[in-house]
């Protein structure tokens, strides 16, 4: 599998093309990702690179400093070439026309009716109805006289995870840590995401 890294949601902005054409972006800041530890076939059964961002330096009560990281990503690799503990990964791990995989948690929205979180058209508005925002019949006859499992009613939306497959990356700034994809992804400003690479324009 191909190397990812750990990066935060800026916000949702247009970008202007060479063509002239204005793409809809959204801004990822990718801070420094630590390589915190590796696990090797042989060890562990797999090549895998475990890193964080966020790192904190905290001492136990017997006087031992120890790092803590704000957020880690065990990410399962072909090589540990070049991924030496302590190593930083920056966002020019990800060159542009890159098609990446992006995956977060979307935005909780609480508990819903199923005009909002499925789409119902609603019942009549007028003519004495009482039923504007309602689901409508759910029950069956006498057999199997339930509601089937997978019923599209009312209850929690959101606040899943989210993953976005193939998404072309269309500006790069390793030098400010920003990441330019293509589209929206999942999450609110400020949201953790997992970038992972699925094709480099050096593969291709």
């Amino acid at each position: 599998m191909s190397q990812g890294l750990i990066a935060k949601k800026v916000g949702m902005s247009r970008l202007f093309l060479e063509s002239g054409e204005a793409i809809p972006v959204t801004y990822l800041e990718i801070k420094p990702n630590v390589v915190v530890r590796t696990k090797t076939e042989a060890k562990d059964g797999y090549n895998a690179v475990v890193l964080g961002i966020g790192a904190k330096q905290w001492k136990t009560r017997k006087g031992n400093e120890h790092t803590r990281y704000e957020l880690q990503k065990e990410w399962q690799v072909d090589s540990l070439e070049g991924l030496d503990p302590g190593k930083e990964l920056t966002a020019a791990t990800i060159p542009v026309e890159s098609l990446v995989t992006i995956s977060g948690t979307s935005k909780g929205k609480g508990f819903q009716g199923v005009m909002k979180r499925h789409g119902f058209h609603g019942g009549p508005k007028t003519h004495g109805s009482h039923s504007h925002r309602r689901p409508g019949s759910v029950g069956m006859c006498a057999f199997p006289g339930r509601v089937m499992k997978g019923k599209k009613l009312p209850g929690q939306m959101g606040n899943q995870t989210i993953t976005l497959k193939r998404r072309p990356v269309v500006f790069c700034d390793p030098e400010k840590g920003i990441l330019c994809i293509k589209g929206p992804v999942p999450g609110p400003n400020g949201a953790n995401l997992f970038v992972t690479v699925d094709s480099s324009p050096k593969e291709s």
